[in-house]
């Protein structure tokens, strides 16, 4: 099991979205956050222009059996690409264990329902 976690744009998160749904994805958690990299976002107020230090972005976490991971990440690469400076990053990190507390349930059985 992985566990995937993504920072994009904001105005690229519905696609983000509807792209991890496609790749089968729909159990996700997400938090509009701020940050600081190298892209700058400026405003422009009644001509006076103002240099805001802090990004808005949607941070995206899930974790995926081993067997989905290519084709989550390659939904978000997809997704959240504009080909400009600030598109985001995905880091991926090696689950060891996964428990649903109501069953009891671990392992890969523990992430989805079993049909």
């Amino acid at each position: 099991m992985k566990k995937i976690e993504a920072i994009v744009r904001k105005s690229r998160f519905e696609e983000v979205r509807e792209a991890l749904h496609e790749a089968d994805i729909d159990f996700l958690s997400w938090w509009e956050v701020k940050g600081q990299g190298t892209a700058k976002q400026g405003l422009i107020f009644r001509g006076i222009a103002y240099d805001v230090n802090s990004v808005a972005r949607i941070f995206i976490s899930f974790v995926v059996r081993d067997i989905n991971f290519e084709k989550s990440v390659n939904a978000i690469l997809k997704a959240a690409y504009t080909g400009e400076s600030g598109d985001g990053r995905i880091f991926v990190t090696q689950i060891e264990q996964s428990i649903r507390i109501r069953t009891g349930d671990k392992g890969d059985d523990s992430l989805y329902d079993i049909k």
